[in-house]
This record gives structure tokens, sequence and C-alpha cells, in this order.
């Protein structure tokens, strides 16, 4: 049998957005993934789906399993013939044990690649504003283990050297032998006044840094009870952090924010949060799915030329409807003639890229800002097409008739509610780790609280954030207080609205 081949991946310190293109590369081709504890299990994603995944994991006071069996376990995937990723955190080769892995595998003749990471000793000072080097403060920077066995007579690390040679200490994995650390530093020379910065949890929304100097840092970390992962870093170059801090002052920075959108909708939204420093934790409690009977739509699509406008509300709308078009052998050439209207700018957009740029996009992007635009044109006699989803209700279409139009509807997707919920965020939610609940769409309100039922999300004491205001009296008649409701319905605007919310509070 041919055998594999082993990559040993770096993914970051914490960040799944920091793992290099190669590294999501091999992801994509593997068979076998094992990983490590402080992997964002959201890079499992990027591998197919029937790759087999292994935890391997270490904590201080737990192994999963020990390295001599990591070992063994990466050379038999190998020589079953799969392509294997071992994937670590930060970088495979900086303080992670790779070398040990990659001697392992070179000794057995197993082939093997080494990709690279962002080393949480670099990566963890920069994402909280502290350079590791500086032209004025710092030409040097070293890296140590942290958790040196404390019981060895004499130190592997040469205390003096460091302490008078190198400008900025970081040390990895030594919260636990912090005094000793901080004791060693100032036996050695270094000044009591001496800056000290410790950062948990970095490049995450959950990071923590703690500023102080070596005679109070082991005060401060008691204080805040930090533990483990952290990183330390010693030097000069830690008072720069007052200035050029960046990512943990955005202006949503750790705050969970629950996303119910239909999975393949979710990434904008999930985006923007994260670009503003927020966590988004997805629930999708809606999947949109075509039409079972597709008998009213087909004919609708026959006869388009009777119509004088069709008009599109929503995104699925538009993606359900061409969707049929195309299965029927027809194109954007069928709408020719009609006039086409859209409440908001994504619906727009959704358009624009097949081809098609609307006649009609009100300034407010609402069905009574499309109602204002219309009942400024003479539409009296004209026929609408209005493609929906199966539980629209009719406040649109009726509006229409009364302005002297007639309204044909006809459903083009099923909004289907999602049966199970995640059980790690019903415990999140249940254990008020949830600090906002996003809705945008009514359907989203209904079904989450049929997943839940109202008390239970009451009992969170999350905010409750929507779109807009259709879906904001939804949420208020199921019983849920409405905290923020975008001015502008879309995306972008709920997320500014959060974002304004917070900023009041602050």
């Amino acid at each position: 049998m041919k055998v594999g081949k082993v990559y040993l991946v770096g993914a970051g310190p914490g960040d799944p957005g920091l793992i290099s293109e190669k590294g999501l590369q091999c992801l994509s081709q593997a068979d076998v993934i094992i990983y490590d504890r402080l992997v964002d299990e959201r890079l499992l994603g990027a591998a197919p789906l029937e790759a087999e995944r292994i935890y391997v994991g270490k904590s201080t006071k737990e192994h999963t399993r020990e390295q001599g069996e990591i070992n063994q376990l990466l050379v038999e995937k190998a020589r079953d013939g799969n392509t294997v990723v071992r994937l670590k955190g930060g970088d495979p080769f900086v303080l992670g044990r790779g070398g040990e892995e990659a001697e392992a595998l070179a000794d057995r003749s197993i082939p093997f690649e080494v990709v690279p990471g962002a080393s949480s000793a670099v990566a963890v000072p920069a994402y909280a504003g502290i350079p590791v080097t500086h032209r004025n403060l710092a030409s040097s920077f070293a890296v140590f283990t942290g958790h040196e066995n404390t019981s060895q007579a004499s130190s592997s690390i040469d205390w003096e050297k460091l302490t008078k040679g190198v400008d900025t200490l970081v040390f990895l994995m030594g919260m636990e032998n912090l005094p000793i650390i901080v004791g060693k530093l100032l036996e050695y020379g270094r000044p009591p006044d001496t800056p000290v910065a410790v950062i948990k949890n970095g490049t995450q929304p959950e990071q923590k840094t703690i500023v102080g100097s070596l005679k109070d840092i082991e005060d401060k970390v008691r204080e805040h009870r930090f533990g483990p992962p952290a990183v330390i870093v010693v030097g000069e170059v830690v008072r720069l952090r007052r200035k050029l801090r960046w990512f943990d002052n955005r202006p949503l920075f750790g705050k969970r924010i629950l996303v119910t959108r239909a999975q393949h909708q979710a990434n904008a939204l999930n985006q923007l949060l994260s670009e503003r420093g927020a966590r988004p934790v997805e629930l999708p409690v809606i999947d949109i799915q075509a039409t079972a009977n597709t008998k009213e739509l087909d004919r609708a699509i026959s006869n388009l030329e009777q119509y004088d406008w069709i008009v599109f509300t929503s995104v699925n709308g538009v993606s359900s409807f061409f969707q049929r078009l195309y299965e029927l052998k027809l194109d954007a050439r069928a709408l020719k003639g009609l006039k086409i209207g859209v409440i908001g700018p994504a619906t727009a957009k959704a358009l624009e890229i097949r081809g098609i740029i609307p006649d009609y996009l009100p300034q407010v992007y609402t069905s009574q800002g499309f109602l204002a635009g219309l009942s400024r044109q003479d539409i009296t006699g004209q026929q609408f097409l209005l493609p929906r989803a199966d539980i629209a209700d009719k406040e649109l279409a009726e509006a229409i008739s009364q302005l002297g139009a007639e309204v044909y509807e006809v459903v083009v997707y099923r909004t289907v509610p999602v049966a199970t919920a995640i059980p790690q965020v019903k415990e999140m939610l249940l254990s008020r780790e949830i600090d906002v609940i996003t809705f945008t769409s009514s359907s989203t309100v209904s079904n989450l609280v049929a997943l839940f039922n109202k008390e239970e999300l009451a009992a969170n004491n999350a905010k409750i954030a929507c779109i807009g205001p259709k879906t904001a009296d939804t949420a208020a008649r199921v019983g849920l207080k409405v905290d923020i409701v975008a001015s502008e319905n879309t995306i972008p605007g709920l997320v500014t609205a959060i974002e304004k919310y917070f900023s009041k509070e602050a």
C-alpha cells in the first residue's frame, strides 16, 4: 500500500483567520486531522465532511494522549495511505513539539511537510498592541517556555544572560510559574518597575490583558484570577499598549451575538460582527427550500408578458425565482418589458448580479417605504406579480391592491424550521453567555421561540436586536422585550444599530 503524507500545519494562536492559505489548502485535502486543544474548531470545517477528526489536546492537568502516542498515531495513519494534517496551535516548530513529531516521521521514512503558522509569541502581543521590537525601545526579543520543570536542580534557561542581553522577553505557557519567572528576572538584575503584560486568550474575542510591572504583576494576576492559556511579555515595549491597542477596543469587542439566519445567508452578518470585535454564535433556526409544488409558479413564469410589474421583497425570492426560471430553460430576457421593484439594496444587488437593474428601490427599505413611493405613481389597473415565501403576510399585497392595482402572489420558496437546537448554544443561552440575540425576519423569531420558549430566552438577559419594525413587532407579540431596532432594514444597518446601542452604554 502506498504510504500517505503528513502535513504539520500551524493554525495560529486562536483567531481562525490567521491560518495560512496553504494551511487551508492542506485541510481541504485531508483524510485525517489530528488537532490540539487551542485550535479553533471552526477550522475543521475546511476539511471534507468524511475526513476523520481526532482530538489530542493537552492541558496542564490533562493529556488526552501522551506525545509518544501522538507520534505513533501520525505514523500509523500515514502508513494506511492517508493524507494527514497535524493541526497545531501557533507555529509547529515554536515550543510546540512539532520538531519531535517531524523526527518521529523522518525516522520511519514517512513523507512530511511543515506549514508554518503565526506564533503566539509574536501574534498575541501584536493583538494586545505590543510590538515585540521597536526601533526606539527594543532591538531584540527572545521566546521561552514558561512551564520548565521547577524541580530541576539547575534551570536550562541562562537567566543572567537573557536578563541583561535581550530587550523583550516572551514566555509561553508560563502562568503556573509566574512567581519563579518574576523572581529570577529580579534576582538577575531587571528593575522592579520593568513593564509586564499578561495576555489571556490572545487573538480571540475573549482576550484580556493585564499590564503591570515586575513588582506588582503577581498581585494583579491573582486579583483578576488569570489562568492559562496566557502569554507573558516583559520589556519596555509593553508601554506602547496604551497607544497601539486596536483589537480589544473595537466597538463590539467580546460580545457574543447569536445569529439566527439560515446558514447559507449568515456569512455577511458574521463578518460584520467579527470586524467589530464580536464573536458570532451561529444557530440557524430556519432553512430556505424551493417550493415543493411549482405549478402556480410555472404558470406565472409562462405568462410574464401579462404583468406590468414584478416585485421582489427578499434575496431569497430572487434566488428561488431565477432558479426555477433556469430550470425552465429561460433567463433574464423573460422579464423584458416588466418594471421591477425591490424593497432593499441586498435584493437589488441579487438582481444586478443577474444582469438586471431594478426600476424602483425605495429610500426607506421597508414595505411602508416601498408603498410610499409607489403611491406617487399611477398604477391603477396594472398587474403586479409578487414572488413570496410560503409564510409571507398579506400586508404588501393588500396595500398595493388598495392603490388600484391587481396583485398576484406566488410562492417561490418555503421557510422551514430547523428542528434541533445546537446543545452548546442552548447551554450558552441558559448560562447567560449570549449578549445579543439577532433576528433578521419574523420567521427567525417564531422558530427560535419554538426551540427554547420565551421564558428561557428572557432568563438569558440578552439584548434583542431586530432588523426592522415588522420583525420587532413579531418579537413583541411573542413576549420578547426588543432593545434594538435597525433604522435601516439591512444587515449593515442591524450591525450599526447594535454598535450604537453599546456605545451609549459605555
